[in-house]
């Protein structure tokens, strides 16, 4: 799949006919998914855990270590879009909202 052809309502489709393909919907609670979601953003603190600030600068120059914290992204991102769906929240228009309102809470100099 392309990058034009992908948007965040196609991603989150293709995570509900892979969940409904086997079967999983009665677990995709939202307790479930928020639980699914800070289990695999902690594996992804755990990728950069002891580096230093260098090194985790750097941390996609080693193609082991790359393909872990894409992996990582993935699944976080993957648990948080079908989050979104199950509660009926647009995560873009979410995104948008609260950078308009830290833009009035903190205001560039």
């Amino acid at each position: 799949m392309t990058e034009q052809h992908l948007d965040v309502a196609k991603l989150q489709r293709r995570l509900a006919e892979f969940a409904a393909a086997r079967n999983w919907q009665p677990f995709h609670t939202p307790k479930n998914l928020v639980s699914a979601l800070s289990v695999e953003a902690s594996e992804l603190v755990e990728i950069f855990q002891w580096l230093t600030p260098e090194e985790s600068a750097d941390v996609m120059e080693d193609p082991d270590t790359a393909h872990r914290v894409t992996d990582e992204v993935a699944d976080v991102l993957a648990y948080l879009l079908q989050l979104c769906e199950v509660l009926g929240v647009d995560p873009l228009a979410a995104l948008a909202a609260k950078i308009d309102r830290n833009e009035h809470r903190f205001p560039a100099p």
